[in-house]
């Protein structure tokens, strides 16, 4: 039987040290790659323009400093790494950002990645939601965010059967570990989908509140399941905003879903290439870093970093694809997650290019939804493209401003973000 994690499991400080060997080797592989020809007016309809990988690999290859952007990451980023028991699955080394507010009283916030993304996408809120408020305009947080099993620095699980349940044990046991029984956790992507199912378990005694930037999963309210819900969608049509999002995830549905498909049904075979050549991997998460996102002015290091993260993680780019098979082939797959709403506040934040964005009364079926928030602009990876927007959301769904208090409010024991009075 699993035993559970306490505040005095060993925590070793950890450093990213990519080896010589390896960067040489990805040199090697870069110098030997063999391109695609390429329809004259293919454009992105095709996939990633052929001009843009040639100079994406050249870059790669002679000019990238992976060793400049290492030193970065340890430096912004206070990593370690702690082994965690899984429930049949045993030990699993886990990778993990943490770092505490000068607040004692600050709020403890667990945040999820999804896939192609890592715990690079907490560099940019890290600063902000540590932050403490002389005035008492917003909350500060106590900040974590680990590397999903296969994921970047964390160790991949060795048996099938790794769900949404056991990723969500991971993030728990991983919090108790820090001292914090209360907690409140925010996610996108896989990250979302993890955040509610340790919603619906770990909700009320530990799991306070949770809030997301990916409100894609609900369903259409009727008279039975959600009366108040079905009666007002009748009264009220779709509005602009609601229906461009229907036509985002149309497209998404018919356009930009053939990955989903592969790393469901057979991610070994699609893992061979991902694995063997840096070239395939990069087109295929850069494609998804400019489809997913809002006109964001990706430079080519930061693609290459992001990139690199999953060339040279521990288990292998390979790795992080089999969460789409094992959580798509558990019982219920992610409709089962609709089956039990949490019933802890939650909060979302919408962002016109998600990937699937349901009308509202829809995504008011999910849990108890306390807090919403409407940006003009920004994608999937909102806390990478808009930082200063989801700490915005952040502070004001668990804070007070000007003596009003957030809907969320004080969700944590002793820990609400501000000065004690």
């Amino acid at each position: 039987m699993s035993q559970p994690v306490t505040a005095t499991s060993a925590e070793f400080p950890f450093k990213i040290s990519v080896t010589d060997a390896q960067l040489e080797l990805l040199r090697k592989k870069l110098d030997l790659v063999t391109f695609p020809d390429e329809l004259q007016d293919a454009e992105w309809r095709y996939g990633v323009p052929l001009p843009i990988m040639k100079r994406l690999v050249a870059r790669w290859k002679d000019g990238f400093d992976w060793r400049a952007e290492e030193k970065k990451l340890n430096d912004e980023l206070p990593q370690f790494t702690r082994d965690i028991e899984v429930a049949v699955h045993g030990n699993l080394t886990i990778h993990y950002v943490h770092k505490k507010s000068t607040l004692e009283t600050a709020i403890p916030l667990l945040f999820v990645h999804g896939w192609p993304g890592s715990f690079i996408e907490v560099r940019k809120i890290l600063p902000l939601l540590l932050q403490t408020s002389e005035d008492g305009n917003f909350p500060s947080f106590h900040v974590v965010a680990f590397s999903l099993p296969g994921y970047a620095f964390s160790e991949a699980p060795k048996k099938s059967g790794f769900e949404a349940k056991q990723y969500g044990e991971i993030g728990h046991k991983l919090m108790l570990a820090l001292g914090y029984n209360e907690y409140v956790t925010s996610g996108g992507d896989w990250g979302r989908i993890i955040t509610q199912k340790m919603a619906q378990i770990y909700g009320g005694k530990h799991v306070k509140a949770w809030h997301t930037n990916m409100p894609s999963l609900g369903i259409s309210p009727t008279l039975t399941s959600h009366p108040i819900l079905y009666l007002q969608s009748l009264i009220k049509p779709l509005t602009a905003v609601e229906k461009a999002g229907l036509e985002r995830s149309k497209w998404f549905n018919t356009e930009g879903r053939g990955y989903f498909a592969e790393q469901s049904t057979q991610p070994q075979t699609l893992g061979y290439s991902l694995s063997d050549s840096p070239v395939g991997l990069l087109a295929w998460i850069y494609e998804k870093l400019v489809n997913w996102t809002d006109a964001y002015p990706w430079t080519d290091d930061e693609v290459l970093t992001w990139v690199s993260i999953y060339y040279f993680s521990q288990a292998g780019p390979a790795a992080s694809t089999r969460i789409y098979y094992e959580i798509t082939h558990s019982p219920g797959g992610l409709s089962a997650l609709g089956e039990k709403p949490p019933r802890i506040p939650m909060g979302v934040s919408y962002f016109p290019k998600e990937l699937i964005i349901a009308p509202r009364s829809w995504v008011r079926t999910v849990g108890n939804l306390v807090f919403e928030s409407e940006h003009s602009s920004g994608g999937h990876f909102a806390a990478y493209e808009k930082p200063n927007e989801i700490v915005d959301d952040l502070r004001n769904m668990f804070g007070r401003k000007k003596g009003k208090n957030g809907p969320a409010f004080g969700v944590v024991s002793g820990r609400n973000g501000f000065q004690p009075a």
